[in-house]
Formats: C-alpha cells, sequence, structure tokens
C-alpha cells in the first residue's frame, strides 16, 4: 500500500508458530536526504511500531519504505500516515484496537 510518504509492504512470517511476533523492515534511500535525516525518519518509524505493534495482527512481517516527502515531515504526521496505510491494509488485530 503506497501513500505520499511511505510504502507498506506485508507478508505473512515464515514461521510455524501462529502467536508470533510481529516484525518490522525499515528502508530509507538516499533520494530522502543526508544520514542524519533517514537516520531520524527510521527513528520515528520504529517509534511508531512500538506503540502500535500491540494493535498490529500476530505473524506479520511489515516492511516500511520511506519516499522523499517523509524527510519533510513532523512526527505526528508520520504517525498518521502510517496508522492510515495499515488501516487500509486492514491490519488491525482481532482485539479490535485501531492502530
Amino acid at each position: 500500500m503506497a501513500g505520499r510518504s511511505f510504502v507498506v509492504v506485508v507478508a505473512n512470517t515464515q514461521s510455524q508458530d501462529p502467536a508470533a511476533a510481529t516484525r518490522l523492515g525499515i528502508t530509507v534511500s538516499r533520494k530522502v536526504g543526508s544520514a542524519v535525516v533517514r537516520n531520524r525518519v527510521k527513528r520515528q518509524v520504529r517509534e511508531w511500531f512500538r506503540g502500535r505493534r500491540a494493535a498490529l495482527e500476530r505473524g506479520l512481517d511489515l516492511v516500511v519504505i520511506g519516499r522523499a516527502p517523509a524527510a519533510q515531515l513532523a512526527h505526528r504526521a508520520i504517525d498518521e500516515e502510517l496508522c492510515e496505510l495499515v488501516r487500509k491494509l486492514s491490519l488491525v488485530g482481532p482485539e479490535g484496537r485501531q492502530a
């Protein structure tokens, strides 16, 4: 699922355990900016994931690809865009909590 600043790719975990934790992979290319900018974007994506992991379905591999506009976003805007992409992908867990 693609948004303006991020692309989210989802796959089922290869683990046989149905209760396996959801994992996160992040990639941000040089097109986004300098190493400082890319690392800031990755830190903010990791922070979003830490806060939302419990609400996501179990046993998924989630890959977030940062696009150039992500460098200009504040933390709240990153959080809102990623939540919207996850909602569109219907990745909210069985507890029914919103991501």
